[in-house]
């Protein structure tokens, strides 16, 4: 064997230990008992231990310098191009910290969801400050010099920065704010009310999983505290949460985590354990999850067939016809939680979040005044004051775990949602035919060959572009969002 042989060899292993590692964070959020806490953190520490390790082999670095890129096809270089990346990543930060950081994030993953049952800042913020200082020490190994949120960033979106962000965040939010003030002075539709149990609920996320095309052969849907998606490859898993007064929260929780595994489970299984087997940056994936929940499940056409299906389920629940149960599913209201917000106010949340952590990894935003000073932006923001922490700084898992640079990533799988959903427009002329009987297949199959099979193997940006024919953009979302908006709330 090679030089490229071996590595990719290597490499295999080093992700099949990280899928592992995976599979303990999902237990852990999911079925592990509470009192395992202690021990998990300890487990997830080894883990890290171990793969760090495996990362920075001396042998990674003698056939990387042994392998002549020039010599690959396309799908070799890009194989290089991540694992080159990751390992002079990975020789940066020291063995001990990415231990310390495992250990620590795992045990304030438990300690946040405690405080957010029991509504208290104050026995989160230790923990808290521990991962922001460790954060902080990775950023710094990282950025060498330079800046540490940008460094953070680059862990979920290769080749971004905070100034683009920014700039980018800049221009949107005066168009998002004009909408949202003028559909807030509208006549807003009528609210979803009623008992809707659970155990329907349930029945009903695996028919909705299985209309946008998820596959139960290779996953499975599970209950947590925060919705989420796990793995890659042939075991991808999804999760979603149940409040029997509010069924959208469960059913568009679901298609939203659908849309992550779809791309998962989309990639093409000649890139199965190598690095271009999973998506390649979390706005890319967001905007899968984006474009399934919201281009896709909240059109006019697929909220058809579901009214049909939850009358089927559920009974007469209030709602008069297909029309009204569209302007309920997209009703813009006030509400605190980012998982639920509207399509129009949703950006808002995230850049309320990227401000605040570019200042806590700056340092210029200490811990002790976090909470304070989201507070004070909310209600900027929004026109009201938090009421309660798992309404505030407590209802995002993502700090309690370090993931910080993650959130903007959000917006900007809004922005990509909006590219892809105007060349999908294009592509697939009688889409609304087909969703209106609960259809995605045409919809989906163009995702997948257009962006989801190729996995990591061409950059972010490039990805968007090489699916859509155009360079990333927010003007297609605000068109979107001011088009779809106006028309129903005539405005």
């Amino acid at each position: 064997m090679g030089a490229y042989d071996d590595l990719m060899a290597f490499t295999a292993t080093t992700q099949a230990l990280g899928q592992v590692a995976g599979r303990l964070g999902w237990d852990q959020e999911t079925v592990m008992p509470r009192g395992a806490a202690p021990q998990r953190a300890e487990e997830m520490a080894a883990m890290e231990t171990v793969l760090h390790a495996r990362r920075t082999d001396p042998r990674v670095g003698e056939w990387l310098a042994a392998i002549d890129d020039a010599g690959l096809d396309e799908v070799g270089r890009a194989q290089m191009r991540h694992i080159r990346k990751s390992y002079a990543r990975t020789m940066k930060v020291p063995a001990g910290l990415a231990a310390e950081i495992a250990r620590v994030t795992s045990r304030a993953q438990g300690q946040w969801a405690q405080a957010r049952a029991d509504e208290d800042v104050a026995a989160f913020l230790p923990v808290l400050e521990e991962v922001v200082a460790l954060k902080r020490q990775e950023g710094q190994a990282l950025s060498a010099g330079g800046d540490v949120y940008d460094a953070m960033i680059d862990d979920y979106e290769p080749e971004m920065t905070a100034a683009q962000l920014a700039r980018m965040f800049d221009a949107m939010r005066p168009r998002l704010v004009a909408l949202r003030e003028a559909v807030l002075a509208a006549r807003a539709p009528k609210p979803l009310e009623g008992h809707f149990p659970a155990r329907v609920q349930m029945q009903m996320t695996r028919k909705l999983a299985k209309a946008f095309g998820y596959d139960f052969h290779h996953g499975r849907v599970d209950k947590a505290v925060h919705p989420f998606s796990s793995g890659s490859g042939l075991d991808v898993r999804i999760t979603t949460r149940t409040s029997e007064l509010d069924p959208f929260n469960c059913f568009y929780s679901t298609i939203h985590e659908v849309g992550h595994a779809a791309y998962e489970q989309g990639i093409d299984r000649d890139y199965l354990l190598t690095p271009l087997g999973q998506g390649v940056s979390m706005g890319v994936h967001e905007s899968q999850s984006r474009i399934y929940e919201n281009q896709l499940g909240r059109s006019r056409a697929f909220t058809g067939w579901l009214f049909g299906q939850m009358t089927e389920a559920f009974g007469d629940f209030g709602i008069a016809g297909p029309e009204a149960f569209y302007a309920t599913v997209n009703r813009v209201h006030d509400g605190y939680i980012r998982t639920e917000a509207d399509e129009v106010q949703y950006n808002l949340h995230i850049m309320l979040r990227f401000d605040l952590e570019r200042a806590l990894m700056g340092g210029d935003l200490a811990v002790a005044d976090l909470e304070a000073a989201w507070n004070d932006r909310f209600a900027a923001d929004f026109g009201y004051a938090v009421d309660k922490p798992s309404n505030g700084i407590l209802q995002d898992v993502h700090w309690s775990v370090g993931l910080f640079g993650y959130f903007p990533t959000y917006a900007l799988g809004n922005v990509y949602a909006g590219c892809l959903h105007e060349a999908l427009r294009g592509a697939v002329p009688g889409l609304d035919a087909q969703l209106s009987g609960g259809d995605t297949s045409a919809a989906t199959a163009w995702l997948r060959d257009r962006l989801q099979r190729h996995g990591g193997l061409r950059a972010p940006a490039e990805t968007i572009a090489h699916a859509s024919g155009m360079a990333p953009s927010p003007e297609p979302l605000l068109a979107y969002l001011e088009e779809k908006f106006g028309a129903l709330y005539r405005l």
